[in-house]
């Protein structure tokens, strides 16, 4: 499904300011993974993410989706295969539209634009029920503006619109950081359903070692652009935090020393 063939990406190249943020970086993704990527800060988590989804070039390497090179195509190309979730909640949407327009924009995604932009009484029916599995009595509120919901509300929004056309890939970038605890875990629980009842791959991006753990069939961690750690299967079922900071301090020769991740 992903194939990502060592990859390097350079920000600031032959100046003094040049960071090496991908080190010959070599991932696969099969068919319905959901993978957590964790990693301190400046580790390359949301570098791979956004290379994958062609926000960056890279210097080296390939990038294959579902069987398709894509390591030239540009993002606005690569996004018809791709869904995603952003940290701030204040992407992915379009804050001026109402609910039900932005439902519109996802659904007639990759789809040739014409002058007609009605929703039918079908369509809408569809929104509808599709707003109510989230919970949020939001099939209630179509014409809201998305500006005035909430964080929680306007991330899970994001996530439906982000899912809605089944993409070959979904990419979650630390799209719970900046909610509180409570909706975190709300939305955290929608991910899983969705990812589960569509059976998409996906990958995710976060800092919080528990979730990194309890979500997903497998474990990444980056440490100074390159993948240090991949667990899977039964190994990663019985992971403790515990013993993942003692496997990152095997695997990089230092201990994990990121507050957030360790206190979240």
């Amino acid at each position: 499904m992903l194939q990502v063939n060592g990859i390097y990406k350079v920000f600031n190249p032959g100046t003094v300011n040049e960071k090496v943020a991908l080190r010959n970086v070599s991932l696969q993704l099969d068919e319905g993974d959901f993978v957590t990527l964790i990693g301190g800060n400046g580790a390359g988590k949301s570098t791979l993410l956004n290379c994958v989804a062609g926000v960056y070039p890279i210097e080296m390497g390939s990038i294959v989706i579902d069987n398709t090179d894509v390591t030239k195509y540009s993002e606005h190309r690569r996004a018809i295969m791709l869904g995603r979730v952003f940290q701030d909640p204040m992407r992915g949407t379009a804050a001026n539209m109402g609910i039900e327009e932005n439902l519109a924009l996802a659904y007639r995604r990759g789809q040739p634009r014409g002058l007609r932009w009605g929703i039918k009484n079908k369509e809408r029916t569809l929104y509808k029920e599709l707003l109510s599995h989230l919970e949020l009595g939001l099939e209630n509120r179509l014409d809201a503006k998305v500006g005035l919901l909430s964080g929680g509300q306007r991330q899970a929004l994001t996530l439906l619109m982000a899912t809605l056309k089944k993409p070959r890939l979904l990419l979650l970038d630390e799209h719970t950081a900046a909610l509180d605890p409570k909706t975190a875990e709300k939305v955290l629980q929608l991910s899983d359903r969705f990812i589960e009842d569509d059976r998409l791959t996906a990958l995710m991006v976060t800092h919080n070692m528990r979730d990194a753990i309890k979500h997903g069939n497998r474990l990444i961690m980056m440490h100074e652009g390159r993948i240090i750690l991949d667990i899977k299967g039964e190994d990663k079922k019985k992971l403790t935090v515990e013993d993942l900071l003692q496997r990152f301090g095997r695997a990089s020769g230092e201990e994990f020393a990121n507050d957030r991740a360790l206190l979240s």
